[in-house]
């Protein structure tokens, strides 16, 4: 796969349209880095857009594993503590570490395809699982669905990363699907309120004050 043919799939055409842009998104944005801007700062400060990189390469394999193993699964766990947001924070960025400094020693380019396809993958699952309870915080239950927006969140937001490595600003085509993902997906960090959803997005992320 090229990286720019993480196009429609017919396993994945039921998917919102929403979470397979934020998919492209990456894929598109990634194909015009260079070797060098690779280096890029983004921002978020302990990362280049190389790092980055292998940082969605491992997520997205992280939420096979959540799904596998739902509702018993290491997330589950973490967020059957009702633990604050930013307990819950650091332990997720100590889980990134770890798993950055085992990942193959590979190019940007090649953690971004995997990416692609382990992203696209997931969402063919989810399907037939949307109703079924995948953890809960505080009480709230988050479903399969649910956590379908979160992945949602985490791929616009990084889209966002990448293109300000870039120089470049993004934003997604339907911002409010975004929001509804946060909604659905993120209880433990609350949303902050802007007339424009996805400025309530980069703002609930912290990367806008």
């Amino acid at each position: 796969m090229g990286l720019r043919d993480c196009g429609d799939r017919p396993e994945t055409s039921q998917a919102p349209a929403a979470y397979l842009q934020g998919i492209q998104a990456i894929v598109d944005l990634a194909a015009r880095f260079t070797p060098r801007n690779w280096n890029a700062a983004t921002p978020c400060p302990e990362w280049r857009a190389a790092d980055l990189a292998g940082h969605l390469r491992c997520i997205a394999d992280n939420f096979h594993e959540y799904l596998d193993e739902a509702p018993e699964s290491r997330l589950s766990r973490l967020m059957a503590k009702n633990a604050s947001a930013d307990s819950i924070g650091r332990k997720l960025a100590r889980q990134n570490a770890a798993e950055l400094a085992v990942l193959p020693d590979v190019s940007p380019r090649d953690h971004i395809l995997a990416f692609a396809e382990s992203a696209t993958r997931y969402t063919a699952r989810l399907g037939p699982l949307l109703p079924l309870p995948h953890h809960s915080y505080r009480g709230h239950l988050i479903t399969v669905a649910g956590m379908g927006g979160m992945a949602c969140v985490e791929w616009h937001v990084h889209a966002w990363d990448l293109a300000s490595a870039l120089g470049e600003s993004y934003r997604p085509d339907d911002p409010e699907a975004v929001l509804v993902g946060w909604l659905a997906g993120i209880p433990h960090i609350p949303v902050v309120r802007d007339d424009d959803p996805w400025q309530s997005v980069l703002k609930s992320a912290g990367r806008l004050s």
